[in-house]
Parts: structure tokens; sequence; C-alpha cells
């Protein structure tokens, strides 16, 4: 195997460091670009639009990373492939042309780097284009003005596309671009948060599309639309005071949703925010968010071969990869080094790096059904969530979006099937079966509540059997209280986080069978039975490799398991987890359950959760 050519020893701390990081990715991928074609082709597994188009997607994604970098004063090795790349994929008569869109056409996604391309460089980019060229490339970007699209975040493309037209000086349709954002007015939910169309999850495409573009838009359009920039940098405003809490101190965000495989876009709209100099931070710690985020990524073997972006997220996975995942797809992770494109004497370059603000141990954000909770140092942040699903139905849905909990330390394991607990994925699930050894979990909910001392949720796993849950926060542990309505006897299982399963983990198991903890090189993990009216018994499954989002190897995950007739059944249980502090030996939450009633103590808190 080639060597990596990306150094991981990059200590990111300058602007130069961050463009050399860049230009690690970019020569990694020159041995894949070859004279005369339009596209890159980066690998042989493929997507619903196929290999071509793929090829042209890894081509695009490039360029979120190179536009910048030229803008700022940068130079890219490979320019001259790229630009002819665009030349040919742009001419009709040419036989590597990138062809006429059809509806839902993934080429109108990758359209929108060619915008911003545009309007970063002014007319510079267009210089290297003969007027016949310019024609050609404003051709065949003008189709996606119109198209037939998914009615969510894709249609900030277009307006993408356009915004560029009106920088470099091309024709541009502010009718059409008003058109797009009325359809996106209808998907805000207010707080600085969107969903990402109607009725669909509120995830990493909130950051790193809606607020990403949106800024992108206020920074260039404030001439021409001032009213409509205004509106998207105070919305922005709003958002980061909750996105904040889903970044660690080390600089990783918790997982969660689709698209993970874009790695570092976690972060990108820290770039955006310091590209239109959003006033909510200071310049040292939007800085520092990106930089621990970037640090944090480069200590993960996310490089493939000779320095190539894998799919996957902390390691290589095609199991966890959407059916819209090609091998250049991970390359819009480049959407981060937007910074690139603000010289050295910015304020965001010129700032000390600054840690995070201080941040509360808990923090509630409605229109997420969401709540964020942090250990005392900010080391590890779990989310509670509830309410969510995506119902394009993508790969491992389930997994991705109805879990309990997230954790930026432990992620989540995906299914490998539902025969069986070990490929049901389980972790921060409860898990329910027939007796047969299918499993069925949470997937979409009835009914939600959330306000700042608990989520609550209601789902069916059968028309016949019901289940409400409650999460709460309770210092360094999260409550789970589940009401099971069942007219069928029923096994179940609830896991808690998963952690590394090898020689060195160990498993720890009370003398009552009512609490469990598993200590591995990664952290610990432990669930509690919470309740002394019900019992259950502690235990572990181990998952196939491949099925944690955070490392290849097997995972260890403890359970609660117990089995009940028909009836109507409490199940409380008590869980946490630490990448370096011990909490084999941590006291307890202390439940009292009278009624509707649940009341809570721990460390001197206490708390009362309504059970109706």
């Amino acid at each position: 195997m080639t060597q990596n050519k990306v150094n991981t020893d990059n200590p990111l701390r300058t602007r130069d460091d961050v463009q050399h990081l860049l230009n690690d990715l970019l020569s990694a991928v020159s041995p894949y670009t070859k004279k005369g074609e339009s596209g890159i082709d980066l690998g042989n597994s493929t997507t619903h639009y196929g290999k071509e188009i793929a090829k042209m997607e890894a081509l695009s994604r490039m360029l979120w990373g190179i536009f910048p970098l030229l803008a700022g004063g940068g130079e890219c090795a490979d320019l001259p492939f790229y630009l002819d790349a665009i030349r040919y994929g742009t001419d009709p008569k040419h036989p590597q042309y990138w062809g006429k869109i059809r509806d839902y056409d993934q080429r109108c996604v990758e359209m929108a780097a060619f915008g911003v391309g545009l309007a970063l460089l002014d007319k510079r980019l267009l210089q290297h284009f003969t007027p016949q060229e310019q024609q050609n490339l404003a051709q065949w970007l003008n189709q996606g003005r119109d198209a037939v699209i998914p009615n969510n975040n894709w249609n900030f493309f277009p307006i993408m596309v356009q915004m560029g037209f009106k920088k470099s000086g091309l024709p541009w349709d502010s009718e059409a671009v008003a058109a797009r954002f009325e359809l996106m007015e209808t998907y805000y939910l207010g707080d600085g948060w969107y969903s990402d169309g109607p009725g669909r999850p509120r995830d990493y495409y909130i950051s790193m599309a809606f607020h990403y573009y949106g800024l992108l838009y206020a920074q260039n359009m404030a001439d021409v639309d001032a009213p409509r920039a205004e509106l998207l940098r105070g919305r922005a405003q709003l958002f980061a005071h909750d996105f904040i809490t889903l970044f660690s101190a080390g600089g990783a965000a918790v997982p969660f949703g689709r698209s993970l495989t874009y790695r570092f876009a976690e972060a990108a709209f820290w770039s955006a925010a310091a590209y239109n100099q959003l006033e909510v931070f200071t310049p040292g710690v939007i800085k520092g968010l990106i930089l621990r985020h970037l640090r944090h990524w480069l200590k993960q073997p996310i490089f493939d071969r000779d320095g190539v972006l894998s799919i996957g997220y902390h390691t290589p996975n095609l199991v966890m990869a959407e059916d819209y995942n090609a091998p250049g797809s991970p390359y819009w992770a480049c959407k981060l080094f937007l910074i690139l494109a603000l010289p050295q004497e910015n304020a965001f370059w010129q700032a000390e790096e600054s840690p995070l603000p201080e941040l509360p141990r808990t923090h509630c954000i409605p229109h997420a059904n969401q709540i964020l909770m942090r250990d005392d140092e900010s080391q590890h942040v779990v989310m509670l969530t509830s309410g969510q699903l995506e119902l394009n139905n993508f790969v491992n849905t389930e997994a991705k979006y109805t879990k309990f909990a997230y954790s930026s330390q432990f992620g989540f394991t995906i299914d490998r099937g539902r025969y069986g607990l070990n490929h049901a994925g389980c972790d921060s699930m409860l898990m329910l079966s027939e007796g047969d050894g299918y499993f069925r979990g949470r997937r979409g909910c009835e009914e939600t509540r959330i306000d700042a001392s608990m989520i609550y949720s209601r789902w069916l796993p059968w028309h016949d059997v019901s289940v409400r849950t409650w999460l709460v926060p309770c210092g360094d542990w999260h409550l789970r209280i589940h009401h099971l309505e069942n007219q069928r006897p029923l096994d179940t299982a609830e896991g808690g986080f998963a952690v590394i399963q090898d020689h060195t983990t160990k498993t720890e198991i009370s003398a009552d069978q009512q609490a469990i903890t598993v200590t591995a090189h990664n952290g610990i993990s432990r669930i509690v039975s919470a309740d002394d009216r019900t019992t259950r018994e502690a235990a572990t499954v181990v998952t196939p490799p491949n099925s944690s989002m955070m490392f290849a190897e097997t995972a260890v995950i403890p359970l609660l398991k117990a089995s009940y007739p028909a009836g109507s059944h409490w199940l409380v249980s008590a869980v946490c987890a630490s990448a370096s502090q011990d909490i084999s030996t941590l006291a307890v939450p202390e439940i009292t359950r009278e009624g509707d009633r649940l009341h809570w103590q721990y460390q001197g808190q206490s708390g009362l959760v309504s059970l109706v």
C-alpha cells in the first residue's frame, strides 16, 4: 500500500497549516485525475445515480476546497485539470459532457459548488474561460433554475448558482431565487431552526446546508437583498447558541442522523460563521471550534489507500452508507475549508484560539426534540432525543435517528439484521421480541413532548403494544422510564452505550444482577435497573465488526433483560458512560415512583417527572 499522503500530524494551528491539509487531501486525489476527463473515478462502489454522475460528483466536491483556496490567494497544483474538466463537462459537443439533467437529479446538487466558486472569485473564475466556454458553463448550470428537485435543502442549490451568476456579472434570476426561498420558508420552525423539508428531520443538514448556504447568501447578496440577508444572519445567530452544545471540548461532535460520511462538514457552519463575520461568539472561540474539530478527525483512521477519504465515519464503513454515498461523496467535508477564503489579516486568523465558552450541563433544544448533556469538563457530550425519523427510510434510519441517546465518544451501532440481539443495534434502545428472536425497537413516535427536564414519546412497536418513554437528564446519568402496555408476552432488552470488545474488556455485574459495568480501553459504559419494583437481569451482547460508527472492532453493549406477560409494566433504568472517569462505583440516582409521579435525587439535585 502506498504511504498515506495526508500528514495526520499536522498541528492545525495556523492558516498555513489548514492550507497544507487541504493541499494534502487534493494531492492524494491527484493520481485519480486523468487528462481529458470531466470527472474523477475514486472507486468501484456506486449509488442510485450511477458511476458516471458519481465521477462528476467527486470532481465537484473537491471544488468546495479549491475555490476558497484560490479566493484566499492560494494555489492548486492540479488547477489545469479542474479547469479543463469544467470545459469538457459543460460543452454539449464534448464526449465528456455532463449532460442534460432529469427530475431529482444529483447533478443539481453538484452545481452549487460552481455557484459558490463564481461568488468567491467574482470575475476571476470566468477569466479562465473563453466567451463560448462561459456561455456553456452558464447554460449548463441554469438547468437547475427551474428543475424538479426534492422539497428540502436542495432548494438552496439553484440559489447558490444564481448568487454566483450575480457576483460574476452573468445574468441572474432574482424571481427564481425568491421562489426557492419562499418554499423553504415553510420549513422554518423558529429560534433559528428549520426542518429539512416538510416533516423532515433536524440534523446536520440544518447546519451544513441551510445556515451554511444562508450565510454565504447573506454575505454575497446583501447589496440586492438586504432584508433577507439580515434575516438569515439573525437566524444563524440564534441557531449557533444551540449548535455549539453538540461539540465537546476536544473537538468531537455528536454523531446523529444521515450523511455522517461528510465528517468534518459537521463543523462547516462555524466556517460559514467566520466567513460571514457573524456576531455570535468571538473569532477565537469559532477558530477553536474549527481547528479542534479538524484535529479530532486527523486522529481517526478515515483515509483509505494512499490518503483518499473513505466512506464511513471514524473508520471506513460501507455498512453505514446511504444509497447516495459514492466514493467521492465524503469530500463534502471540504465545505469546512471556506475559512481559507479569509485573508491572513482577517480577525479570524489573527485571533488566539479559544476554548469552548462556559456551557450548561444540560441544554434543551425544543425544535429538534433534543436535550444535550455534557460532563464537568465538556469532554463527553450526550444527546437525548425523540420524535425524529427520516421518512425516506435511508439505510439504518432507526439507528441514525431513533435511539434514545447518541454520544460524542461512543457514537452508536447500526443494525446488521433484526434476528438476534447481536445484529439488532440495541445500544441506547429498548428492543422487544415475541420470543422468536426477531426484535423491534422505537421507530416512529405517535406523540412527543419536551421541556428542560425531560423528553416524552409514545411509540407503537406493534398495533397492540404501546410504550411510553421519558428520557431524563440526571447529573452524570440519564434516566429512561418506560411504561409498557402489551397484549402479548414479550422479551425485552435495553442497552447502554457500546464500547470496544477485545481481550482487555472487563464486565462487572452486581450481586443482585441489577447493574452492569463494562470497562474497555475506549471508555466505561454502565446501565442500572433503578426501580426496585421491577427485576431485570444484567447481561452483555457482542455485535459484529463494523457495527459501531466509532471503531471497526466488535462492540460490547451492557444490557438489562426481562420477559413480561401481557399486561402493564414499568421499566426504569439509569445509564452513564465516560471515556476517562471511573464510573464503576458512581452513586446511582435515588428513584421514588408513586402513582403517576417519579421523583429522583442525585448529588444534591432533584427532579420530578409527571408520568402522564
